[in-house]
C-alpha cells in the first residue's frame, strides 16, 4: 500500500487563490443541472444482459426527458461518448429520435476509450463556454454484452515494428501487469484496495447513497419459460459483491498468468459492465432563467498522453495538470472520483 501512496504523492498543484476564484458565481459559468445514471450491471449476467446497446441508449434518453425539467427542443447539441458499437453515430441519432428528442436537436459521438463519457461532458461544456450553444446534453453509454471488445483490427507491418505503436495495440491486462511490475505494486496492495472499494460500495448501496443518481431503467429480459423478452425494472447496481475481504480476494487466480507478475484478477479488476449516464449542462444564466437547480460547475478537463505500456497511471499525470490550470493544490480538493477527472470537486456552496 505504501508504494501506491508513493505513486500518487506528486499529485500537487500551485495554490494562488484559485479556490476562492472558482467559488465565484458568474452568469457565464457552465453548470450541471442534471446528473443521472442507469444502474451499472454485469455484462452477460446482469439486468441489461438481453438488451441491445441502442435500446439501452434509448432508455437513457427517455430518462433525461423525464427528469431534465426542460423542453428537449431547447438542447443545442448532444454528445454521446461510447467505444464499442460498430455504428455509434447511427445508434446515437436513432436512439434520440426514438426516445422523443426532436429532429432539430443534433447528435455527435466521441471515443476516447475509458474516458469517452467524460469527454462528451467536456465537449458540450466547451461548446457552451465559447457561446456556440446555451444548453447541451452529454451521455456515456456502453453495452459490453451487446458489443464485446474485439480488440484492434490487423495492423500494418510499420505499426507492428514500432515499439510504442505496437504497445498501444496490446490488451489492458498486459498494461496492468506492467504497472504492477514497474512500480512494485504487490498483489496484497491490489487486493487490499479492491476489498476497500467493495466495502465502500456495499456501504454506499446499503445506506442509499446512490439513490439520488440512479434512475430506474425499464429493461428487456428473456423470460425463463418462452424466451420472449419481458419488461423488468432495474434500479440497483448488481456488481457489488457484499462481504468481500482481502483474504478472499487473495485466493482468486490470476487472470493473465502469461504476463508476469500475474497479479490482476477478476476480484481486483473492474467488471465488464453495461450501463449509461447523462449530464445536462448550460450556462448559469440559462439555469436561473429556467428555474433549474445548479448541482455543480464544470471548471476544466485535462488529458495526458504517456507510454501505452503503462497507460493505467494516466490520472497521476492529468490530475496535476488540472490542478495547475485552476491554481489549486491537492489539499484544496474534497473528493477525487473515478480514473479521469472532469470536475474536481463540487461543494454545495457553488449553487
Amino acid at each position: 500500500m505504501e508504494r501506491v501512496k508513493q505513486l500518487a504523492s506528486h499529485l500537487t498543484g500551485s495554490h494562488s487563490g484559485g479556490l476562492a476564484i472558482l467559488k465565484r458565481n458568474t452568469p457565464d459559468d457552465v453548470v450541471i443541472t442534471l446528473a443521472i445514471r442507469s444502474p451499472m450491471c454485469k455484462a452477460k449476467k446482469g439486468g441489461f444482459r438481453d438488451m441491445k446497446s441502442d435500446e439501452l441508449l434509448t432508455e437513457m434518453f427517455r430518462r433525461v426527458i423525464e427528469h431534465g425539467n426542460i423542453d428537449p427542443a431547447l438542447i443545442g447539441d448532444i454528445c454521446v461518448g461510447t467505444v464499442l458499437p460498430v455504428g455509434p453515430t447511427y445508434e446515437a441519432r436513432t436512439a434520440a429520435l426514438a426516445a422523443g428528442i426532436p429532429e432539430n436537436v443534433p447528435v455527435q459521438t466521441i471515443n476516447r476509450f475509458c474516458s469517452s463519457g467524460l469527454m462528451a461532458v467536456t465537449t458540450i461544456s466547451n461548446q457552451i463556454r465559447v457561446g456556440q450553444i446555451e444548453i447541451g446534453l452529454a451521455i456515456g453509454i456502453e453495452s459490453m454484452t451487446a458489443n464485446p471488445d474485439q480488440g484492434p483490427s490487423a495492423a500494418s507491418e510499420e505499426i507492428k515494428t514500432c515499439g510504442p505503436a505496437n504497445d498501444a495495440l496490446q490488451p489492458m491486462g498486459w498494461t496492468s501487469e506492467n504497472v504492477a511490475r514497474d512500480f512494485a505494486i504487490s498483489r496484497e496492495d491490489m487486493d487490499e484496495i479492491a476489498a476497500l472499494s467493495f466495502l465502500r460500495a456495499e456501504n454506499a448501496q446499503k445506506q442509499g447513497y446512490f439513490d439520488n443518481e440512479i434512475v430506474p431503467f425499464t429493461a428487456l429480459q428473456k423470460g425463463p419459460a418462452t424466451g420472449e423478452r419481458v419488461k423488468v425494472v432495474v434500479d440497483k447496481d448488481d456488481g457489488i459483491r457484499y462481504g468481500t475481504t482481502k483474504e478472499g480476494l487473495l485466493k482468486v487466480r490470476a487472470a493473465f498468468p502469461q504476463w508476469p507478475p500475474a497479479q490482476t484478477t477478476g476480484g481486483n479488476a473492474s467488471q465488464i459492465t453495461d450501463g449509461a449516464a447523462a449530464v445536462l449542462l448550460m450556462t448559469r444564466r440559462k439555469a436561473e432563467e429556467l428555474g433549474l437547480p445548479v448541482l455543480a460547475k464544470h471548471v476544466t478537463t485535462s488529458v495526458a498522453g504517456l507510454a501505452p505500456r503503462i497507460m493505467g497511471i494516466g490520472p497521476s499525470i492529468a490530475i496535476p495538470m488540472a490542478l495547475q490550470q485552476c491554481g489549486l493544490a491537492k489539499a484544496d480538493i474534497d473528493l477525487f472520483e473515478g480514473c479521469t477527472i472532469f470536475h474536481i470537486f463540487t461543494p454545495q456552496d457553488w449553487s
